[in-house]
């Protein structure tokens, strides 16, 4: 895949900006199968160049913070010599600046500008860590989720996730829920913007 051919996957307003941000020669863009465990990557190569890759995400407005969330590592990576925290206050400070100019109204919808620009006060490893961002964005999927978010399952209601899993939602702690699983009875964290499918007692005994 051509670099350049990441721009068909943002909105068509942001398509010069991000054109003169992708322009370097030893960086290396790819878009890549959905993965569960991020939307993005970046690293550098053994042979001395860089590599980004972005999930074949459908939404244009979380692709482009998604690029431009990786493209912040690969210009603070450039400017670092020393080893640095990932998501320390350099790639905050970069990240920032790199997305002021993409906070419009030309690029992004209202409802998620005003989410977004509260985000980036003190950006996060993940965007999926700030509930409202994600369910802004969320509006925007081109593909439907049919499943729910776990926020909008009750306490001791049961639902289904990766797969055949079925857990119990138990109760909040701090940002997150704790949910218990059927079958091994052990406990586990959920995010509140988690997707899940929500099941009956009935079906979960069958």
């Amino acid at each position: 895949m051509k670099k350049n051919e990441v721009l068909d996957y943002i909105p068509k307003t942001s398509i010069n900006l991000v054109g003169n941000l992708i322009n370097e020669d030893n960086l290396i863009i790819k878009v890549v199968n959905v993965r569960k465990t991020k939307h993005g990557d970046f690293r550098r190569l053994k042979d001395g160049s860089n590599q980004i890759t972005i999930n074949h995400i459908s939404n244009p407005y979380r692709f482009l913070i998604t690029l431009i969330h990786e493209l912040a590592h690969f210009k603070v990576s450039q400017n670092s010599k020393i080893m640095i925290r990932p998501h320390g206050n350099e790639w905050k400070h970069t990240f920032k600046l790199m997305m002021l100019p993409f906070l419009n109204n030309l690029i992004f919808p209202d409802n998620i500008l005003s989410k977004l620009a509260k985000y980036l006060k003190n950006p996060s490893a993940t965007t999926d860590s700030n509930v409202d961002l994600v369910i802004s964005l969320s509006r925007y999927d081109v593909i439907k989720d049919s499943n729910i978010f776990l926020f909008d399952i009750l306490n001791d209601e049961l639902f289904q996730h990766n797969e055949n899993r079925i857990f119990k939602k138990i109760g909040k702690l701090r940002k997150r829920y704790i949910c218990e699983e059927i079958e091994t009875r052990k406990k586990y964290l959920f995010s509140p913007v988690s997707r899940v499918k929500k099941i009956n007692y009935e079906k979960s005994c069958s």
